[in-house]
């Protein structure tokens, strides 16, 4: 009879140690679905981010095309393609948002 109960009482045990285990991996489970949501969070921030600096060297080339001679054609095809890509960059910003 004594090992029965010797035998129980280790089973309980084990049963406590792996409910423990078992609530700590589900805490780390949701430490680290919170970061991978940050980072996600970072990774669209930091798209925007790029696309604005795009959209800053498009604008420059352009001013910088603007004060050379050019075709005039040419100058209103890069306005256009801008104003394309600026409508572009707001849609994925009201997206985001």
């Amino acid at each position: 009879m004594f090992d029965f109960e010797t035998t129980v009482a280790a089973i309980e045990l084990k049963v406590r140690k792996l409910i423990e285990e078992n609530d700590r991996l589900h805490a780390v489970e949701a430490e680290l679905t919170d970061r991978c949501r940050e980072l996600q969070e970072q990774i669209d921030n930091n798209n925007i981010v790029i696309n604005n600096l795009k959209e800053q060297n498009n604008i420059l080339k352009l001013g910088s095309a603007l004060t050379q001679k050019g075709d005039s054609a040419e100058i209103k095809l890069r306005i256009n393609q801008l104003i394309r890509s600026i409508d572009k960059s707001l849609a994925l910003i009201n997206k985001s948002e």
